[in-house]
């Protein structure tokens, strides 16, 4: 009797306390006022032709270690013409020695140096001072004050549902890093936030980060940052419960789509439009491509159209190609299938018919630096790709950015093995039937 006695003068002031603490963070929250987009990285037709009127079409393997299942990855333009890209490594998603791995990418010599762990699940424990269970989704960016910015997922209790945002930041382009601290996006637990996409810059220097919920409902969110990675405010993307992990394409100061990864059973991507520079956005709605519940990416092109990588399937991630979207999402069209299954529903490959077509696509993707994992990389189809001797394709996870030569760059996961980086211009584009 006591204990109900206790539990009903709990309830009885917990609704006001909570009504108080809200009401006295509003009052104490500081005044801002939210800056456009930056649209410095809106390469006009002139800059691009000036820079590339040949097609290029490159491929090659940021990592580099045959040992670890690979995820997520995230890649950013240096001021130099070289690449940073980061993505996450282990025996298996969500496993507790999966660390965050990166590498550099030389413009001089055209090849990716060796991976190298970046944060560990340690690291991140010891900054925040927390248990944490996992790692996972790091995303890079460089801001127009030339500071590296990395943000990852972490989990200290529960599943991905229950996650944290942390963030590290480099004064010297990634020779040195700062220790990760959590971005409080939530109140009391800080729990359900989560990252994938690339952020977007405004004009004074804040950042906008994409970001999405999965615990009680699944969607997506715009995490404003001011100059200094503090958090200003937050704006919801989507009030819908199937929708995750927002890219977000600015198309002026004002303006930008977002595309929403489907997180139900066989639907479309999801769509939806700001006028304000991210702080209301219009009702969600389904545009002409499938998602399996994938991942996607996309940037705007010289003419103000988008360009998208992703899987647009009813189901599976056994070709991810790159398509292109007018402006208003009303007419799409394949550009090109970057990596494909030889079968077009991608059923399983019996083992001797899959070695010869793997090894072929190993050698085409590897680029010169990671050839000589090919042998290593055969021993591994057991244990990455096939099951009772039926071989499966995987392709999954883009992120694709614009350099401001005018290039393009697209990392994504390559059968559970590898980050495979691809590097095209706009004459490419324009030469594909």
């Amino acid at each position: 009797m006591a204990l109900i006695t206790d539990l009903n003068r709990w309830q009885k002031w917990a609704l006001p306390t909570l009504v108080i603490v809200f009401t006295l963070a509003w009052i104490q929250h500081p005044d801002y006022e939210m800056s456009n987009f930056s649209t410095d990285l809106i390469v006009s037709a002139e800059q691009s032709s000036s820079v590339d009127k040949t097609p290029v079409f490159e491929e090659r393997f940021a990592s580099s270690d045959l040992d670890e299942f690979v995820h997520s990855p995230s890649i950013t333009a240096l001021p130099d013409g070289g690449l940073m890209s980061v993505w996450f490594a282990g025996s298996r998603e969500g496993a507790a020695d999966v660390d965050i791995r990166s590498a550099r990418y030389d413009a001089e010599t055209g090849q990716w140096g060796s991976e190298k762990v970046l944060v560990t699940r340690e690291m991140t424990r010891q900054a925040v001072g927390k248990p944490i269970r996992k790692l996972g989704n790091p995303v890079i960016a460089l801001a127009p004050d030339q500071r590296l910015w990395l943000f990852y997922v972490s989990v200290s209790i529960g599943g991905w549902a229950g996650s944290a945002i942390n963030v590290m930041v480099s004064e010297d382009l990634g020779a040195t890093w700062s220790e990760p601290h959590q971005l409080v996006t939530t109140p009391f637990v800080n729990i359900s936030t989560l990252v994938r996409t690339t952020p977007v810059f405004h004009v004074d220097g804040s950042i906008g980060l994409p970001v999405y919920h999965e615990f009680l409902g699944k969607f997506p969110e715009y995490l404003y940052l001011d100059s200094n990675g503090h958090i200003e405010d937050k704006f919801r993307i989507a009030d819908g419960t199937n929708s995750l992990q927002p890219t977000v394409v600015p198309l002026d100061e004002k303006r930008a789509i977002a595309l929403l990864r489907y997180a139900g059973d066989e639907g479309h991507v999801l769509a939806t439009m700001t006028e304000d520079a991210g702080q209301t956005w219009q009702e969600e709605w389904a545009v002409a491509p499938w998602n399996p519940n994938s991942s996607l990416s996309a940037v705007r092109t010289d003419e103000g159209s988008l360009l998208v990588a992703q899987n647009n399937l009813i189901d599976g991630r056994f070709r991810l190609s790159l398509d292109k979207a007018t402006s208003n999402l009303s007419s799409w069209s394949v550009v090109a299938h970057l990596d494909a299954s030889p079968d077009p529903l991608g059923n399983p490959i019996p083992r001797l018919e899959y070695e010869p077509i793997m090894k072929q696509k190993f050698i085409s993707s590897s680029g010169t630096e990671r050839k000589g994992l090919l042998t290593g990389f055969m021993g591994l189809l057991d244990y990455r790709v096939c099951r009772s001797d039926m071989c499966d394709f995987e392709y999954e996870y883009p992120s694709l950015i614009r350099a401001s030569d005018g290039r393009y760059h697209l990392v994504y996961a390559w059968n559970n093995s590898f980050i495979k980086h691809v590097t095209f211009n706009t004459a490419w584009l324009e030469s594909q039937p």
